[in-house]
């Protein structure tokens, strides 16, 4: 299971630099339910994302400012994954992520994306339960929470022709 919360940035954290840092590259075969290629380095994956299970799943506590969904990560090869990126929808998205240490265990993942969405920069933390999530108390460079503003699911960014 994925919960996780999604902010934009206020302001941008100090020398980016001294933080691990991957190349991303991903697209969509499918947005409904979400099955995703991806490229971070070298390493290639299929992701299928659904949240089917928390419609029907009532009793199950995710709160309302909080994105949750069933993920299943699978790899690839070069190969499979440069085969699948010729059957994506729309647009394939470029972005650059750091991986930032919080307070306690939490990391946040700063997406700095290029190509058709330059100048978008958003945050994530991913959370190990509901509980965790609903009492993080986000660092002041991060801005406003959009973790269920669909806009800014990347699903959604793929069928952008600019952010501005």
């Amino acid at each position: 299971m994925e919960i996780e919360k999604k902010f934009l940035v206020n302001k941008m954290p100090d020398n980016l630099s001294k933080y691990t840092c991957y190349e991303i590259e991903q697209g969509y075969l499918c947005t409904s339910p979400v099955v995703r290629i991806r490229k971070k380095n070298s390493d290639y994956i299929l992701t299928y994302k659904s949240r089917e299970f928390f419609k029907s799943t009532p009793k199950l506590a995710i709160p309302d400012n909080v994105s949750a969904c069933e993920e299943v990560e699978l790899p690839l090869t070069k190969e499979s994954y440069e085969h699948l990126r010729e059957k994506i929808d729309n647009n394939i998205i470029t972005k650059r992520r750091y991986n930032i240490p919080l307070y306690g265990d939490y990391i946040a993942e700063l997406d700095v994306f290029s190509g058709k969405l330059e100048g978008l920069i958003v945050v994530e933390v991913e959370f190990r339960d509901a509980l965790q999530a609903s009492i993080f108390v986000k660092p002041s460079w991060f801005g406003d929470d959009v973790s269920t503003i669909k806009q800014y699911g990347n699903a959604s960014l793929s069928k952008l022709e600019s952010w501005n």
